[in-house]
């Protein structure tokens, strides 16, 4: 027992000495009330409570830069957790949708998902995810809950790729379902355009355009779009009439192909007959 204590008192007697020294004057400070004395315990104890707040600011500041630094970490994650929610609860409104149009039309459905797109603005392509497999074909109107999209023109096994409401090698016959004024529409580059209305046509703005049954590309009244101007050119016979497309091309994510071609060469001649009649533009 005495050797351990002499190695020790060896080894940290000056710490030892130290610590009692500085205890003793400690307690003979604050003992001590001569003048001298109380100036010189005044100055200590002013500078070591000087130097200990200044230690807890140090302190306090790291901490709380810690603690800002985890609560922005943990508002990044929370917000991206947020968005990705909103994002699965717009999918599933949309796919509630989707499944509630199946389950009233009378057609069948092929559904497909937008895998990419070429917005190209005068040339605007989706690639689905849908092909030959599921029974897709050219010619095929292509939908979602709120109207037209496109037609499918090119198709391989398991991909197909259409021709959107935005693309100039697209005409399709359209009737306002108001009137039942027949026209043609057409994508300029710029804006969904009417032609062959005459300026006597009973059209209005607002009104409801969809395609029209004498269509064999879209043998069917789908909802395309509304009226949306009508501007009465003074050396045209015929109103440039603009529309507007119900549904968004640019947000749209999930289709239904309708599994329908109305006649195939009929198909092809006025497919043929619109290409020749761009290239002729």
């Amino acid at each position: 027992m005495l050797k351990i204590f002499y190695s020790f008192w060896y080894k940290f007697k000056e710490y030892i000495v130290l610590i009692i020294l500085i205890l003793a004057s400690l307690f003979a400070l604050s003992n001590n009330n001569n003048a001298s004395v109380k100036n010189v315990r005044t100055i200590a104890f002013s500078s070591f409570a000087l130097f200990s707040s200044l230690i807890s600011d140090v302190t306090s500041s790291t901490l709380i830069k810690n603690e800002n630094g985890k609560l922005r970490r943990l508002n990044a994650e929370l917000m991206l957790q947020v968005n990705l929610l909103r994002k699965y609860g717009i999918e599933n409104q949309e796919l509630k949708r989707l499944l509630a149009l199946k389950d009233t039309t009378s057609f069948p459905l092929i559904s497909a998902s937008v895998v990419s797109k070429s917005l190209n603005t005068a040339s605007n392509t989706f690639t689905l995810n849908s092909g030959k497999i599921d029974g897709v074909k050219p010619g095929m109107p292509v939908i979602n809950d709120l109207g037209f999209i496109g037609i499918v023109y090119s198709v391989s096994d398991n991909y197909s790729m259409i021709r959107t409401l935005r693309n100039v090698d697209l005409r399709i016959r359209v009737k306002d379902e108001r009137s039942r004024v027949d026209a043609i529409l057409k994508w300029d580059g710029d804006d969904l355009i009417l032609t062959n209305i005459p300026k006597t046509s009973d059209i209005k703005i607002g009104d409801r355009i969809v395609s029209s049954e004498l269509s064999t590309i879209v043998p069917l009244p789908i909802p395309i779009g509304y009226i949306t101007s009508i501007n009465n050119m003074s050396t045209d016979i015929f109103n440039r009439v603009k529309i507007k497309s119900f549904s968004n091309l640019t947000s749209v994510e999930n289709l239904f192909i309708i599994k329908m071609v109305k006649s195939v060469q009929m198909n092809k001649l006025e497919l043929n007959f619109f290409e020749k009649e761009n290239s002729a533009n």
